[in-house]
């Protein structure tokens, strides 16, 4: 490549003006005093307990306090032995396991405001004002809606004196991360989503296994998958 190579090459030469986060080094402990909960939710998918152990690691490297939210969205809005906090040792042993070791569950609840202000109350009880979701395209669209409320339920919960004006100002903001979890791989923005690449190895080996029964009967098969508008 000669003068052309990566040697050479500045930030002017990317397509990206200011320099991003990506590639940089984090500091042990830089994240100490914050909290950060991570849940699965919605359908679950081959996959999610590495992500699960990846987010608790990291976590504690940075020196942050993290939380298990146990059963998705409807743990967050029981409370309780529902959000525990979690250890090094509590996320090992679980990459090699499939669905979720943390419980996923639908939560009818959390479509209601009500359902997302005692949410919002269990977070705030242990300080958690950052989440990383790993689910499909309903869960982070939940996420969305909570993050957009996140000022009004404050606003509300103080209201009511569930939550005290040194809560209100110490929880002001939150922060989160969506993870995408599902099999479809129907989301923008990632080429392959979490447990896409184990449905497809299913899905092969189903055909490969149904092919001779169907060159033995003459016949030809149609074999549907799942996948929403993906399949």
């Amino acid at each position: 490549m000669g003068e052309h190579s990566r040697e050479h090459l500045s930030r002017k030469d990317s397509i990206w003006i200011q320099t991003g986060r990506e590639g940089q080094e984090l500091d042990a402990g830089s994240a100490t005093g914050k909290s950060l909960g991570v849940f699965t939710s919605g359908g679950d998918s081959q996959g999610m307990n590495s992500a699960v152990r990846a987010v608790v690691r990291m976590g504690s490297f940075l020196g942050c306090k993290v939380y298990y939210i146990k059963e998705g969205y409807q743990g967050m809005v029981d409370g309780g032995d529902h959000i525990i906090e979690a250890s090094w040792a509590s996320s090992s042993g679980i990459m090699q396991k499939g669905g979720t070791v943390i419980g996923s569950a639908r939560c009818a609840d959390f479509r209601q405001r009500e359902g997302r202000l005692k949410a919002a109350k269990n977070l705030i009880d242990k300080n958690i004002t950052n989440l990383v979701v790993i689910g499909g395209d309903g869960s982070l669209t939940g996420a969305n809606l909570f993050r957009q409320e996140w000022n009004s339920l404050l606003d509300e919960l103080k209201a009511t004196d569930r939550i005290t004006d040194e809560q209100r100002k110490s929880c002001s903001s939150i922060n989160i991360v969506g993870m995408v979890g599902s099999i479809d791989n129907d989301f923008c923005g990632t080429d392959m989503t979490i447990g896409t690449d184990s449905a497809l190895h299913r899905i092969i080996e189903s055909v490969d296994s149904i092919s001779t029964t169907a060159s033995s009967h003459q016949r030809a098969f149609v074999l549907e998958v799942m996948g929403r508008h993906c399949g």
